[in-house]
């Protein structure tokens, strides 16, 4: 009997402490829900460093003659406030300059019937916020945050360089840089079908969808006629990012090979041509380069203008002299670009003028004219300097540099 007595003393002990437990549980929870957890604040949204939590935005696309006052004046911005705006802000943003069929933003305050900002788009990734708050006019220009993306590509040529580059999955861009990086070293009016490529490169995007640009080359391969042609950026002694081949040799030439990029050459230098103005048998010792009204024309190497003037026969051209021993010009230009005059020093690829059809021209194109020693002469026939090569205590660096990126663009 006291067995059993004990046995029950027991069991209503243990069934005692667990139901005390469990309510000092539950109770500690409460207190732990309502001490520790606080709420957390959403974090505060911006657009283009404006707090986008306190603002309404409108887009607004600019029609044809549309101006920035009647932008503002639809707004109910009094034109007095118009004037004040454009004025204080004109150092940095030039309301005159805005276009038709660029989709704007006006972004307007919770409390505010007018608009507190203006947001033009001048790019993909640059704008201008120009504050209309009568106590605080500014105007600035901020810019989104650009990712960069490392892309590969290799194709054969089987027609024009850029669409054989779009063909493999490339951009009118990145033909035209490799142009660039390649100006010296190849004929580009040579490229034959069957001649290929390999390219690493980078390009820039904003909000990581939308596409701003070619950065950059980072290596390169062109195989042209059975020939691997190399060239890989590394600075050189004055700092600067040139392009070398496998063995630290310069692919920049001391002339570039024309003085336009993708063009045609329509006529080239020759002893005996027709002339299809005078319509008869002459010499033609120039090359001649077909291109669009208004397409840049180059400086092919650094110099000095010597002329820069206009005849009846050439029309508006440019005259360079690069050292004692070579000369080129530049004959029927559209315009001559402001500021090029005799005494200007000039860079190599500097834009120097414009493709048009002045003189004695039937169609837009530039003659590109080449004196070595006095005597006129056929750039193509001629053997041209190179650039130095890299310098010799900088070659180990660049051997493990390019030797990696020579692996990758040979597995590609």
């Amino acid at each position: 009997m006291k067995l059993k007595k004990y046995a029950w003393l027991l069991v209503a002990a243990v069934f005692i402490i667990l139901i005390v437990g469990a309510l000092r549980s539950e109770g500690n929870t409460t207190t732990i829900l309502d001490d520790d957890f606080e709420e957390v604040a959403p974090e505060p949204k911006f657009f283009l460093t404006l707090p986008a939590d306190t603002l309404r935005f409108e887009d607004h696309t600019i029609a044809s003659g549309e101006s920035f006052g009647a932008l503002l004046g639809k707004r109910g911005i009094s034109t007095a406030q118009i004037y004040q705006i454009a004025a204080a802000v004109e150092s940095v943003f030039n309301v005159r300059k805005i276009r038709a069929g660029v989709t704007v933003k006006f972004a307007t305050g919770d409390s505010s019937l007018f608009p507190s900002y203006f947001i033009y788009p001048e790019s993909t990734y640059e704008y201008y916020i120009v504050s209309l708050k009568s106590d605080s006019i500014y105007a600035k220009k901020v810019e989104k945050e650009r990712t960069t993306r490392r892309k590969e590509i290799s194709g054969t040529i089987e027609d024009a360089l850029y669409l054989s580059v779009n063909g493999a999955g490339g951009t009118n861009a990145l033909a035209m840089s490799l142009v660039e990086v390649y100006a010296w070293t190849i004929d580009f009016f040579r490229l034959q079908k069957g001649d290929s490529f390999k390219v690493i490169y980078e390009e820039e995007y904003v909000d990581d969808t939308t596409y701003v640009g070619l950065k950059r080359i980072i290596a390169a391969d062109l195989n042209h006629m059975g020939n691997d042609f190399y060239a890989f950026p590394y600075e050189n002694e004055l700092g600067f990012n040139d392009y070398y081949d496998e063995e630290g040799r310069s692919l920049r030439k001391t002339f570039l090979r024309a003085p336009l990029n993708f063009t045609r050459i329509s006529s080239r230098y020759s002893g005996r041509r027709f002339h299809p103005v005078q319509k008869r048998w002459k010499a033609h010792l120039g090359t001649d380069y077909a291109a669009p009204t208004g397409t840049p024309i180059m400086t092919t190497a650094d110099g000095v203008i010597i002329a820069a003037t206009y005849t009846s026969a050439n029309g508006n051209y440019v005259k360079v002299r690069h050292n004692s021993t070579y000369t080129t010009q530049y004959l029927h230009m559209s315009k001559i670009k402001p500021g090029i005059k005799d005494g200007v020093r000039v860079k190599q690829g500097d834009v120097i003028g414009y493709v048009g059809s002045t003189g004695l021209a039937t169609g837009p194109h530039v003659c590109y004219r080449f004196w070595v020693n006095g005597k006129q002469v056929d750039p193509y026939q001629q053997k041209l300097p190179d650039a130095k090569p890299l310098e010799a205590d900088r070659m180990d660096a660049y051997r493990a540099y390019m030797m990696d990126l020579k692996k990758k663009l040979d597995q590609l």
